[in-house]
């Protein structure tokens, strides 16, 4: 996580140049530099820089990553493994709370996507008027700054915890487990003393895999409440919505 963190320090600290080599819009692009979550439709760009890539299998992806800072790739490389054996066995006990075998949909966990999200919050003049991030659900399953949304409605920060990683559910888990398990709105906020960053490890099923509620949880009182999506499904709304205002998931919505 140190070596993690110091790439991406070392990452944001290049010229202004050389990481607009990597810039675009695009958000289908396996790696890319920018702000904001969605150049296009965004009314007010947030107090952010990132870069996201994807990284799993990390022989498919890792030699389009940032060749500068060097020890990048190496870095950032050891923790994107890390990370995605432990969701891989994070992901067997969400489904064994569910009372479904541990190993289900075993080879569609280890053969998925893991999307990087590296990001770098500067130190804000005037934090009172611009967040880090949006308020958003993110489709799958992902340090002071981050706050999401209660049962009421109101923020709540997260607390820092250091040396911790916060687990954060999407909704794709709260479609698979057919409402069980909810999918968690958050935002981050800045502040005006110090730059902050943090590196968010975005796990979803292949692309293209459909994914609906788990038929051993669908009832008569437990009808399925949400029709199957994909991955790819998900990154063509966000690319044209304002996701601010309209949440994915309820485009997913069974109305009984």
């Amino acid at each position: 996580m140190d070596e993690a963190l110091k790439a991406a320090d070392e990452f944001f600290n290049l010229p202004h140049e050389e990481k607009m080599r990597l810039f675009s819009d695009d958000v289908h692009m396996p790696v890319r530099y920018g702000t904001s979550l969605n150049h296009a439709r965004d009314e007010i760009y947030c107090w952010r820089d990132f870069i996201k890539h994807y990284s799993h299998p990390l022989s498919d992806w890792i030699h389009l990553w940032p060749s500068n800072p060097p020890t990048y790739r190496k870095n950032m490389g050891s923790y994107v493994e890390a990370v995605q054996n432990l969701q891989n066995k994070l992901m067997g006990m969400i489904f064994e709370s569910l009372g479904l075998n541990p190993s289900y949909l075993g080879e569609e966990v280890n053969g998925g996507s893991q999307l990087l999200s590296v990001n770098c919050y500067p130190a804000c003049p005037e934090p009172g008027l611009t967040l880090g991030i949006h308020p958003h659900s993110d489709y799958g399953s992902n340090r002071s700054g981050l706050e999401f949304k209660d049962k009421s409605n109101n923020w709540v920060q997260v607390p820092l915890v250091e040396g911790a990683l916060v687990v954060q559910l999407g909704d794709q888990i709260e479609v698979l487990s057919n409402g069980v398990y909810k999918s968690v709105i958050h935002r981050a906020t800045v502040n005006v003393d110090e730059k902050r960053f943090s590196i968010a490890s975005l796990h979803s099923f292949a692309m293209d895999k459909k994914i609906g509620p788990a038929k051993e949880l669908v009832d008569d009182e437990s009808p399925k409440f949400y029709n199957e999506f994909s991955f790819r499904e998900f990154l063509r709304f966000i690319s044209s919505n304002d996701i601010t205002k309209e949440r994915f998931l309820d485009s997913l919505r069974i109305m009984n």
